[in-house]
């Protein structure tokens, strides 16, 4: 599937019918987790359908509503309920094409979300935890479950890193418009001299993979470590080595995680991000696209944003690549994400990649 592409009808109906057929399999729940995972699907594929549906069904009313007045020569009479309809299309036809949007191999899928802090020391560790923040009040808007499975304190604050995982529909669809750079512009409270400061923190956005059958990984592929854990988490926080390290050897992807109590719940949470890292790559190989999924991959610093938060001495959250501009930063740091992300699926898909984009105060 393409990242953009036309409302495919006929395909969303087949795969609904396919859903379908094996959900009502008598076999379907010998296996509960599998039972599961097709019941999500089949509820996402008839959230797919159900809106052409209703808009279709729609525009049938509105136009039956015309035909009556033409009949009766009351055209005045049937206009107020004609504005209701035809606001009530429009409305219906532009969250029909923000779904052509998030019609993506993976868009679908729950999210991985890792915050690495970059350029400028503290500011950048203090603005990764701001970053934490607003993608996790975001999650908590679109009514999604984000859960953080590995945090790492900064040294004198914020945080050095983080892994969150964010479950709801279309999660990674919706935040790959996050994945890369993102540079800060504010007074630094770090700064005894209260100057201005620039900090930059990187964002990778991966689609989460829970099928292991649907990237295969040799166990001889892999190499392991363990370590005692460090920062809050609870007694078991550096009493055991209990945090792991997975490297992947033919590709060199590290992966750690060590927030759960068990090395064993550390490797699963673990296995899970590098499934999604190599699913990730494999996507890039197979449609020779480097920006399809994860992008172009620069430095954490200066030049290589995809979006700046100006704090001073103005305010304004820009995103560089779909040139939306909103002026209200505050908003943005609570979770209001939804105008630049589908700025930029827009972008992606060639519709709003002309001049400057939109200003928004």
């Amino acid at each position: 599937m393409s990242s953009g592409g036309i409302f495919d009808l006929p395909r969303r109906e087949r795969e609904l019918s396919e859903l379908e057929a094996r959900a009502a399999e008598p076999t379907l729940w010998d296996d509960p987790v599998s039972a599961q995972k097709i019941m999500q699907r089949l509820a996402a594929a008839k959230a797919g359908v159900e809106p052409y549906y209703a808009l279709t069904q729609r525009a049938e009313d509105a136009q039956t509503l015309i035909e009556m007045a033409e009949a009766e020569g009351e055209a005045q009479a049937y206009a107020a309920e004609l504005k209701i309809e035809i606001t009530a299309l429009r409305a219906g036809i532009e969250a029909l094409e923000n779904a052509t949007l998030l019609s993506g191999s993976y868009d679908s899928n729950d999210a991985i979300l890792e915050i690495k802090p970059g350029a400028g020391g503290t500011d950048a560790c203090d603005f990764g935890a701001m970053l934490l923040r607003m993608y996790l009040r975001w999650a908590e808007k679109k009514g999604f479950n984000a859960t953080i499975h590995d945090e790492l304190p900064g040294e004198v604050a914020g945080i050095s890193s983080a892994t969150v995982f964010i479950s709801g529909p279309n999660a990674y669809g919706m935040l790959k418009a996050e994945h890369g750079v993102h540079r800060v512009v504010r007074i630094s409270p770090f700064n005894a001299a209260g100057k201005r400061q620039t900090a930059f923190v990187g964002v990778e956005v991966l689609p989460r993979i829970e099928d292991a059958g649907e990237v295969a990984i040799d166990e001889k592929d892999i190499k392991m470590d363990v370590y005692r854990a460090s920062g809050a988490g609870g007694q078991h926080v550096n009493k055991t080595s209990s945090a792991v390290r997975l490297t992947h050897l033919p590709t060199n992807i590290v992966v750690t995680c060590q927030n759960e109590r068990s090395q064993l719940q550390n490797r699963e949470v673990a296995m899970q991000v590098l499934r999604s890292k190599l699913a990730e790559v494999q996507a890039r190989e197979e449609e020779k696209k480097i920006a399809l999924l994860r992008g172009e991959q620069r430095n954490i610093e200066w030049g290589s944003q995809i979006r700046s938060y100006v704090f001073q001495p103005y305010t304004m959250v820009k995103d560089l690549r779909s040139g939306i501009a909103i002026g209200d930063v505050q908003s943005v740091m609570d979770g209001e994400l939804e105008r630049l992300q589908l700025g930029y699926l827009r972008w992606l898909a060639g519709k709003g990649g002309e001049g400057g984009g939109e200003d928004i105060d």
